[in-house]
């Protein structure tokens, strides 16, 4: 399952997109990864924001 989608993001509109993981500090201080897909145009404002 995770092949086709990995190959769906290579090719086609798949390709104006991208998978960011963005560390998140939780309530009792520790931290936790939150994964979003992104179009690359905004991938450095997803950042900061």
């Amino acid at each position: 399952m995770a092949k086709k989608v990995v190959a769906t993001l290579k090719t086609g509109a798949g390709k104006d997109f991208a998978k960011i993981y963005r560390a998140v500090k939780n309530k009792k201080g520790s931290y936790s990864f939150k994964s979003e897909i992104v179009p690359n145009d905004n991938i450095k404002a997803q950042f900061k924001g």
